[in-house]
């Protein structure tokens, strides 16, 4: 059965808009799919360790040639690419902090793109850089504190999210983003409410066509 990953990275957590929204997309899971496997991890309260020299020594010594040690700093990461390695599909809860994405997701990031684990590297090739993980199926809610950050939006130039997560997304081999999204959180009036109710609405619209998609041949959760 397939396996849901989600990542939380709100800093909130009882008023959080991503996690009430990715809260809606794992019961739909666990209905759709109930002997399928879930993982929830929480970006905040399980904090990455922000990249270090000892980790990018590890990182970039040949796995044969590791001492004990790079192996032991590497230990965490390793288990964030073997969970991502094992899901069918990602679902990512991604607030709007000051243009960009919350320091935790970052974090999480770099932990996880590493040569020999999520891409490949090839000096000798054109393009050096080759994704390694099969094209693992992305949804990504995000919240944003002005509609006009979002696409469409007088201020849409300034949200570095979306493009960023797009980047990592293809350089690691996850598909094309999906994002639901939602506006006005700092304004808290009838804009914010109908853009909460219009991605509820459109996440369950999204749910259905991937579980329309999963009947084809060769698709799990696509």
């Amino acid at each position: 059965m397939p396996n849901l990953l989600i990542l939380h990275s709100s800093g909130r957590t009882n008023r959080s808009v991503t996690r009430a929204l990715t809260a809606q997309f794992r019961d739909q899971w666990q209905a759709s799919f109930p002997d399928g496997g879930i993982t929830e991890r929480d970006l905040v309260a399980e904090a990455c360790e922000c990249v270090n020299e000892a980790w990018i020594a590890a990182a970039f010594t040949e796995e044969p040639n590791r001492t004990v040690r790079m192996q032991q700093v590497l230990q965490v990461s390793d288990g964030l690419v073997d969970e991502l390695m094992a899901a069918d599909h990602v679902v990512i809860g991604a607030p709007l902090y000051n243009f960009a994405m919350p320091a935790a997701l970052k974090a999480y990031f770099d932990q996880i793109v590493r040569v020999g684990r999520t891409f490949a590297f090839d000096a000798e090739q054109e393009n050096p850089y080759t994704p390694l993980l099969p094209n693992t199926p992305l949804t990504v809610i995000t919240s944003a504190g002005d509609g006009a950050l979002l696409p469409g939006g007088a201020l849409y130039e300034l949200n570095c999210l979306e493009p960023h997560l797009k980047i990592l997304a293809s350089f690691i081999g996850l598909a094309e983003p999906v994002f639901i999204r939602v506006g006005y959180d700092e304004y808290q009036d009838e804009r914010h409410v109908n853009s909460k109710a219009r991605a509820a609405e459109a996440l369950a619209k999204h749910f259905t066509h991937l579980l329309e998609r999963a009947t084809q041949p060769g698709c799990a959760v696509c």
